[in-house]
């Protein structure tokens, strides 16, 4: 992919994991939290955002009857955000599940509705994820009121969660529980995002299902345990959901399946809109996801070639698909001031102008993040300075490919951390179109310095080339404001 073709280093690791988690807060400097970051809130912001819990803010399936319940709210930065509140039991090492809420926050795509933010307060455990305004697959398929999604949509939806579940995978976050058509949202464009709350589950009661045993995965039933074949099960399900529009046991559309009356089991509604010969290809993967044996299910980027040249009406928008009305999202408030040329070459995605002025920098900015004593000068410290000398003389020299090499060398000793360093690998990445690993060092980037004006900006520039471009333009927002903060404070000093 890209120009490069060097294997994607994933931080934190070994040493510098312990730094990152007591780094991994909100910077009180910036209000609220972004999409691109991760944040700890406090429980009475999330008091403040839901009204203290209403139930009027109630937004799950089964309301208060859920074992948990899922809270619509809004920040005060009028932030719309989703909040899963877990029974107080559910995961009683707060380390633990703060520690699983930050592994699932690292994950970043346009298929997710992702997460942003977690608390633990006393027996308090949440989930803050992106709010997805327009309603559940199963609202959309079993309980609409106006129109039922059309075939050209329910292909869409199909890719789209594909695409979702094979990132997750290709992150090393593959299982996902309980994959249904409540677990599909809709975004305010109307796109289906899959929701973030299924890549996490009880851990105490070890749940993973919670739909009729009639459409769970057959090892799960054995054992008790999800593997990543296992929800390959379940979307299988999910297929069967798009193609009749009803929620169809899996045994008995096999049976359809292989007594060759799949017409019959087609979406009444559709009849007479859409292609025979699609919706075949739709059946057939769908049979494959539902066999008995998991390894004679595909894999999730089968999953997603097979679906993808199905596609059709890529031009028309899928509020439009959907018959539902989007409210205009307001551009970014713009900074009250001038751009710095920093500022203003991520502004206009100019890597180039972004790699002169990080050269310049050099390692200013990491001063006072590393204290080592004597004892540390070992070999092992002087291999590793090595390794960072090497790749910022590839950096400087513009080879990319090996930049990063380097840079991942210095990177996985752990015993010094270096935002800098993160901050020139998210830019290699970012030259090599690897946008999904320049977001990642760019937010560690943060961890590691909360207040650095330069991790904030090179996470702008990663989300505008993954098309979230509201959450770059907010982002670079604050990168200003923290710029020009530090401005004023080195004036005044």
């Amino acid at each position: 992919m890209g120009c490069c073709g060097s294997k994607e280093h994933l931080p934190p690791r070994a040493a510098e994991k312990d730094q990152w988690q007591q780094q991994h807060r909100r910077s009180s400097s910036v209000s609220g939290a972004s999409a691109a970051g991760f944040a700890e809130f406090s429980l009475a912001e999330l008091k403040s955002a839901t009204n203290n819990f209403s139930s009027d803010s109630i937004v799950s399936e089964s309301g208060e009857k859920a074992p948990n319940v899922v809270y619509e709210g809004r920040l005060v930065n009028q932030r719309w955000i989703a909040v899963k509140k877990f029974t107080k039991m559910a995961w009683p090492d707060p380390k633990q599940f703060a520690e699983a809420a930050k592994e699932v926050g690292k994950l970043r795509h346009k298929r997710l509705a992702n997460l942003i933010g977690y608390c633990c307060d006393g027996d308090e455990r949440l989930l803050v994820a992106e709010f997805m305004p327009n309603e559940t697959l199963a609202k959309h398929l079993f309980h609409w009121e106006n129109q039922t999604p059309e075939w050209a949509m329910r292909l869409r939806v199909a890719l789209y969660i594909a695409e979702a579940l094979d990132y997750c995978s290709r992150e090393g976050r593959p299982l996902y529980h309980d994959l249904n058509a409540y677990r599909v949202l809709f975004d305010e464009n109307g796109d289906p995002r899959l929701s973030c709350f299924g890549l996490m589950k009880n851990s105490r009661d070890g749940k993973s299902y919670s739909t009729n045993l009639a459409y769970t995965p057959p090892e799960y039933l054995r054992n008790g345990r999800v593997t990543q074949e296992s929800v390959v099960f379940s979307f299988g399900t999910v297929l069967l959901d798009l193609l009749s529009g009803k929620h169809i046991p899996p045994s008995h559309a096999l049976d359809m399946i292989r007594g060759k009356n799949i017409l019959l089991l087609m979406d009444s509604h559709l009849e007479g809109n859409f292609s025979t010969e699609e919706a075949t290809v739709v059946f057939d993967l769908a049979s494959k996801c539902l066999q008995y044996e998991p390894r004679e299910r595909p894999k999730t980027n089968d999953l997603v070639s097979t679906l993808a040249p199905l596609q059709n009406k890529n031009d028309v928008p899928s509020h439009v698909m959907l018959g539902i009305t989007t409210r205009e999202e307001k551009p970014a408030t713009p900074p009250h001031h001038p751009l710095s040329p920093m500022g203003d070459a991520c502004s206009r995605m100019d890597l180039t102008a972004i790699h002169q002025f990080l050269v310049m920098q050099h390692y200013k900015d990491d001063e006072g993040t590393n204290e080592l004593s004597f004892q540390e000068w070992t070999q092992q410290m002087r291999d590793m300075l090595d390794a960072r000398k090497r790749g910022d003389l590839a950096f400087r020299d513009k080879d990319f490919k090996t930049a990063i090499d380097c840079y991942s060398q210095f990177i996985d000793v752990g015993t010094m951390i270096s935002p800098t360093v993160h901050a020139r690998r998210s830019l290699c990445y970012l030259m090599c179109d690897q946008a999904d690993a320049a977001l990642r060092d760019a937010m560690q980037a943060q961890c590691i310095y909360p207040d650095w004006s330069t991790a904030f900006y090179m996470q702008a520039v990663a989300l505008a080339k993954l098309d979230m471009h509201k959450d770059a333009a907010d982002m670079l927002n604050e990168a200003a404001v923290l710029e020009e903060k530090k401005s004023r404070s080195v004036k005044g000093s």
